[in-house]
This record gives C-alpha cells, structure tokens and sequence, in this order.
C-alpha cells in the first residue's frame, strides 16, 4: 500500500483520531498526516500510506487555504469560541471599508505569538499542557506569510458581528490568532468561531474521502484504490527524465553525472526523476559545482525500472 489518501477530517477528531482509524480500516502502521488540524476545526488532512511517507515533510511545507468566521465582541483563552471568556462587550460597531483595510494589512509577511493552546514546545513541554495547568510563559513570535486574504460575507448589523473571510497561507500560519490579531487592530476582542481547511498540498474538498466512505469502501471490498501517487503532490518540483541505466544507477545510491538526465537541472534545486517508462525514482539534487546528482528521497528499487 503506497500513496496520499487525502480524507476530510470531521469536526471532534484529532488528526491522531484520523490516523489511528485509518491504521485499523487500512491495515497497515505506516501511516503520516501531512498537517495537524484542532479537533475543532473540519476539513482537508493529507495521509500519506507507505513508502509515500517520505514525503510527509514536503508537504508540510505547501501553503494551505482556509476559510474562518471571526466573531467580534468576545475574546477567550483559547482565541475560538470553545475556550473561556476572557472579555466581552455589549455591542460592536465596525465599517466595511474599515474592516476590509485592517484585513488587506495583513496580507505579507506577518509575525505571529503562538497561542498558549498550541502544540508549540518551551522547554520540553507542549504549551498547552502548561495553559491546563493555567500557566502561562514567554513565547518568541514566529513569521508567517498570508498570501491570500478574502473577505466572503460579512454581517455588520448585529451586536456582536460575523465575518467569514478565506486565507491562503503559509505552514505555521495560525488562524485563531490571525482572528484575535485582527481584533486587535480594529480595537475590539475577537475569536475565531469556525475554521475548515479548504486546500492542503493541492488537494481540495472534492478530492477526499469521508472516513464513513473510507469504511465503507474497505467493507464492501470496493474495486480500485482510494490511493492517489504521491507524485501528485510534488508538482512544484521540477521534473526531468533519465535512460534506464542511469535511473537504475541513482537508485542504486550513487551519484551520476547531471549531463546523462533529458534536460538541465535546476543549479543546487530538487528534481522529481523519472524513467522514460514513466517510473517515478523519488527526489534528486542537482550539484553544480561537480556536475553530479544525488538522492534526496527514493522511491523505487533499481530492479523495478
């Protein structure tokens, strides 16, 4: 079993939830979620199955959309609404041009205080074992980068308003405090009451499964394979193809001249290798200055090309 199986994550699950189910339903340990999602927060939780896991950190790295609903008026421990409130206020007034100058001021690089419900790790604890424990401690701010940022509906007349914005952003991102940050910009509190995951590694709702679809399909003994290639999710790395007996060299471990491959390699970058049969053999790095390449990640055996 080898591939990304791209499942769309329930609210109440935590992406451990999702794996270990996945483990039993698939039968097989070695499974990899491509990006940790809140137990709160819906939708799209990369798995990679197999030899696939080795491309796990590669996908981390890819932007990732969001669509949240910032609730202005109230602000809690945790910067969404399932934490406790820590300040609130009657009624909220905020204009449309105002609000959407404080949400295009965000677009960049942004820098961004881990939240103390976060995954983070200070000496060796997770922060938010320490905030259970009611702890607080010092954090460093972190850069992120919001590519994307949309508003989608905004319901400015009630007393505590709702806006449903959508951001396309960079690993790391954190959308609660973006949530609170945006508050804060605009004078008022603010936590963020829904977030889905819309996008993860060029997958879109449309390209997962349910884990009950997941179920159902292991139950029935479906044909085919929910499994995607793990290539797929390599296509911003450029790809080149090599002679059988080079390919079969590479993957052997040894470096070969970058003269051999079917066009010229990115100088100190990453090549997707593939045989001229279509056989994808993993990531290589190209090394100018010795006019060789090297494995970075393999995916085949020699005696499969």
């Amino acid at each position: 079993m080898n591939g990304i199986l791209p499942i769309w994550k329930p609210a109440g699950w935590t992406s451990h939830d999702v794996v270990a189910k996945c483990r039993r339903l698939l039968r097989t340990k070695r499974i990899g979620h491509a990006g940790t999602l809140d137990p709160m927060v819906t939708g799209v939780l990369p798995l990679c199955i197999g030899p696939a896991t080795r491309f796990v950190e590669y996908l981390q790295e890819l932007p990732k959309e969001y669509e949240a609903v910032l609730q202005f008026g109230v602000a809690t421990d945790t910067q969404d609404l399932t934490g406790e409130t820590i300040a609130q206020v009657d009624s909220v007034e905020i204009g449309e041009e105002r609000l959407l100058e404080t949400l295009l001021s965000f677009v960049g690089d942004i820098w961004q205080l881990p939240p103390m419900y976060s995954a983070v790790k200070v000496d060796g604890k997770r922060l938010y074992e320490l905030a259970r424990e009611g702890k607080t401690v010092e954090r460093k701010p972190r850069q992120a980068t919001i590519h994307e940022l949309e508003l989608l509906e905004a319901d400015l007349s009630l007393d505590h308003p709702r806006i449903r914005f959508r951001a396309l952003c960079s690993k790391g991102t954190y959308i609660r405090t973006l949530c609170v940050d945006i508050g804060e910009k605009l004078g008022v509190p603010a936590a963020m009451a829904e977030l889905t995951r819309t996008e993860s590694a060029g997958f879109r709702r449309e390209d997962c499964v349910t884990l009950e679809q997941l179920e159902a399909l292991q139950r029935d003994g479906a044909e085919g394979s929910p499994l995607l290639a793990a290539d797929r999710t390599l296509s911003h790395i450029p790809a080149l193809t090599a002679a059988t007996p080079a390919v079969r060299q590479a993957l052997q471990g040894r470096r070969i001249p970058l003269d051999w491959l079917d066009g010229t390699a990115p100088a100190g970058g990453m090549i997707r290798l593939y045989s001229h049969s279509g056989l994808f053999a993993g990531l290589f790095e190209a090394e100018p200055e010795d006019g060789m390449l090297k494995a970075v990640k393999v995916f085949a055996r020699p005696e499969e090309v």
